[in-house]
């Protein structure tokens, strides 16, 4: 709906735009120019999951005493690192799982879920041409996903994050399609794109408060030892760590 109005509103402008030029009131440059700001304003809300604009998401538990720990991409041998460090602080954690991951590596995909933790779908090949696929070719990744993952571990997943936190007008027509949770996240670590473990560490805990749920990736090796740091200074504040789907009040299968 939001995205309709802004369409109608933009197509309003553009229409005055050519109009305008066509009487000689506005120039073609104009026409460009506003055409430039309808793709940067639609590219923008489309990369921003937090917003909410196309699709309502869950980011983070208000008033929630506790944090919550999710991981993209794996499962991955770096994963059992992961799980390993849960393992010593007495952590769940919730996994967004590539499909093509979990067929490759089922056994760790398994090892996470006996562990305790909760798993998600994050599509099957996780493409970097995600927000340009069509509704259907999403949906599609979206089930062969959630097919792998239950053949693999007779769980059926609900909670769904898209690759790079797209969500564009088809993304959420897929989602409603398929039936899926969206979750997103409140603080971003950006150990995907930064390979220094102590500027992750930093920008994870700057503003760091209860209720937040953090984003990190179990397939990126500094990820291990941020995690560490990170669940050292969460004992330290006396900041409880808890389960994701537990923390969010929300059910991760159906």
């Amino acid at each position: 709906m939001k995205y309709k109005i802004l369409r109608i509103i933009f197509s309003f402008i553009l229409l005055g735009s050519v109009l305008g030029a066509l009487n000689g009131y506005w120039s073609e440059w104009l026409i460009l120019l506003m055409a430039v700001i309808y793709i940067s304003t639609i590219l923008i809300l489309s990369t921003n999951i937090r917003l909410n604009f196309f699709q309502n998401s869950i980011h983070s538990a208000v008033g929630k005493d506790g944090i919550g720990l999710s991981f993209d991409d794996g499962p991955h041998p770096n994963t059992l690192k992961i799980l390993d460090i849960l393992d010593e602080f007495e952590v769940k954690a919730l996994f967004f799982c590539i499909g093509k991951n979990i067929a490759e590596h089922p056994e760790i995909y398994r090892e996470i879920i006996k562990r305790g933790h909760v798993v998600g779908n994050h599509t099957f090949s996780h493409s970097r041409k995600f927000g340009f696929l069509s509704t259907r070719a999403i949906i599609s990744e979206i089930q062969q996903c959630d097919r792998i993952a239950t053949e693999v571990s007779g769980l059926k997943t609900k909670l769904f994050r898209p690759p790079f936190g797209v969500i564009n007008p088809k993304v959420s027509r897929a989602i409603l399609a398929t039936g899926h949770i969206t979750i997103g996240w409140s603080v971003r670590s950006y150990d995907a794109i930064t390979s220094s473990p102590d500027k992750i560490y930093k920008r994870i805990t700057k503003d760091l408060k209860a209720g937040d749920l953090i984003l990190l990736h179990d397939n990126i090796p500094q990820s291990a030892k941020v995690l560490e740091q990170l669940l050292v200074f969460l004992n330290q504040k006396k900041l409880k760590t808890i389960r994701p789907d537990h923390l969010l009040d929300i059910d991760a299968y159906s």
